[in-house]
């Protein structure tokens, strides 16, 4: 990976997209997204979502990379709408970090049964 690319671009991203919410929607893509909705945006999320699992299924790596931005994009904007910062993604990938996953998903597990 190139070292002047990382996770400071979704950051970046995800601050274009909150100022853009409010802008026109005639002239903005995340601006008409978001007022159709947070339903709306989950199911784009999805649509794209999917379109990623076909190109992983078919092996197509290029096709896989660009849908993979497409999710990226539609995650932040779930985030956005939902009042979710990067931060507190951030955050909670850090706690998990430091616990294997499978010791995290019992945890999850042991937090629902009760």
């Amino acid at each position: 990976m190139k070292s002047n690319l990382n996770g400071e671009i979704l950051d970046r991203l995800y601050k274009k997209i909150e100022e853009r919410k409010n802008n026109d929607p005639q002239k903005s893509y995340s601006a008409k997204l978001l007022k159709k909705g947070s339903h709306k945006v989950a199911q784009k999320f999805g649509e794209e979502a999917v379109e990623c699992l076909i190109e992983c299924a078919t092996k197509n790596p290029q096709n896989l990379i660009s849908e993979s931005a497409d999710v990226l994009y539609h995650l932040l904007a779930m985030w956005v709408i939902t009042d979710i910062s990067p931060e507190d993604v951030w955050a909670e990938l850090h706690k998990r970090e430091k616990i294997s996953g499978i010791e995290e998903k019992a945890s999850r597990n042991l937090k629902s049964s009760k």
